[in-house]
């Protein structure tokens, strides 16, 4: 059997079998070192027998992202399209970085970009990278917003570095993602530059605190301000009608953490909840989150295309630079990168701009119908029901004890579905997030029948 053969296969099996097997790994580490050689060979092995080995080493130890009941943190299937478009991509091998090296990758990743941008409606002449994830998008983000900041202040960050230049403050929403902090950390900034924002309601920024902490410092002070679409606990979103103006009339660059809640501006219903979003300077997300693209996918877009080329653009004398075609290079922080863009193509085109809306609702149906399903059980108290698709439940034992972490430990050892926990509020909670563009209503009643069974084993 050809090689391919053998791994085309193995995906066929696993996909095949995603309804019925376990969505959390049962493997032991192990189970999954066994099937390999215990010492790097000193001859090598038939392709074959590699691609066997490895499937092999690797089936225990597989999660069910895939899954329409993986709902442990926010991760999306793949798309059919997407995940053979991914598989094309390998075939191919194309260093994606400039149109020189892969016209294909160049000129699909324009339509790409096009694409997200109507898709997202966000202004169509904003500039876009392509990235391994939402941790990049921000890098790759926020260093656009490091130079426009400190240009303004009249520092040239990609000659002089950040060696003596005015420092910047970045306010952020104070429940922001730890990957905003070690974007912050990677590109010199420091946790210290950090000022967390609070607000009245849960998870928001108020007007008052950003006005108060803009006012804290002189004016001109270099200032990034970072707000979310999409808490990762109940996905509240920041008011962005409102905070946006406040903070661009104060000189500042306003970035959006949107790693799965700026998807919710491509559903008409839905958003209301992130109204004003466009008004932004930059945005991070995620194609392998809401758009369901493989791993890995992320994307940075910025409203100021020069400022996002003048931090990422490098020049050598061996490069073939400056064609028609836009050279993906001049926006993102790679020198080698997959052709990644085009799975996320494809996913757009598979979905189009109603069916993406719909897959965005239909999400956030199924989060809901998972809570009420299992907020209803004895001993289970609802604590956030979800606005967008997540939500956060608390189990309690009858002598009042909670009991959470091993409601979800019995549920995932059922193999029914995957949950994961978090604190809320001093709290140990159950988190729901439903990403997946598979997840359906005979998926919702197995998990709350899961939830029900594991309830009734511990109380």
């Amino acid at each position: 059997m050809d090689t391919l053969d053998i791994a085309f296969a193995e995906a066929r099996r696993f996909l095949a079998t995603l309804d019925t097997r376990p969505v959390a790994s049962r493997g032991t580490p192990a189970e999954m070192r066994a099937p390999l050689p215990a010492d790097f060979p000193a001859t090598g092995l038939p392709a074959a027998d590699v691609v066997r080995a490895i499937a092999a080493a690797a089936e225990p130890g597989l999660t069910g992202n895939a899954s329409g009941r993986f709902y442990a943190w926010v991760k999306g299937g793949a798309l059919p399209a997407a995940l053979a478009t991914d598989i094309m991509c390998s075939a191919w091998d194309q260093n994606a970085v400039l149109a020189s090296t892969s016209p294909a990758g160049a000129v699909l990743e324009e339509v790409a970009g096009r694409f997200l941008l109507q898709a997202l409606r966000l202004p169509p002449d904003c500039s876009y990278a392509f990235v391994t994830g939402c941790q990049m998008a921000h890098a790759t983000a926020l260093a656009a917003a490091r130079h426009a900041v400190l240009a303004r202040a009249g520092w040239d960050v990609e000659a002089r570095g950040l060696f003596g230049a005015p420092p910047i403050r970045v306010l952020a929403n104070a429940h922001h993602h730890s990957s905003l902090t070690r974007a912050l950390r990677l590109l010199g900034f420091g946790t210290d530059s950090i000022v967390p924002l609070h607000g009245d309601a849960p998870g928001k920024v108020s007007a008052a605190a950003l006005t108060e902490a803009l006012a804290a410092a002189a004016p001109g002070t270099p200032t990034i301000v970072a707000l979310n679409a999409g808490d990762l606990n109940i996905g509240a979103c920041d008011d962005f009608a409102t905070l946006c103006p406040i903070a661009q009339a104060a000189g500042a660059w306003v970035h959006v953490d949107g790693a799965f809640g700026l998807w919710v501006n491509a559903s008409p219903r839905l958003a209301p909840q992130v109204a004003g979003i466009e008004r932004a300077d930059s945005w991070a997300t995620d194609g392998h989150k809401w758009l369901n693209t493989p791993y890995d996918c992320g994307m940075a877009i910025t409203r100021d295309p020069a400022a996002h080329s003048a931090a990422m653009r490098m020049t050598a004398a061996y490069l073939t630079t400056g064609g028609p075609v836009r050279d993906p290079m001049d926006f993102t922080p790679e020198w080698s990168r997959r052709a990644r863009a085009l799975p996320a193509l494809a996913a757009l085109m598979e979905l189009g701009r109603d069916g993406l809306a719909a897959m965005i609702e239909r999400c956030c149906d199924h989060a809901a119908a998972i809570y009420d399903g299992i907020a209803a059980l004895p001993g289970a108290t609802g604590l956030a029901r979800p606005t967008m698709n997540q939500g956060l439940i608390r189990f309690d034992a009858a002598d009042g004890r909670n009991i959470s972490d091993a409601v979800i430990a019995a549920i995932n050892a059922s193999g029914e579905a995957f949950l994961s926990g978090g604190t809320w509020h001093g709290e140990r909670v159950m988190r729901i997030s439903v990403c997946g563009w598979n997840t359906s209503a005979d998926d919702v009643a197995r998990t709350v029948a899961a939830a029900g069974a594991a309830l009734a084993g511990l109380r």
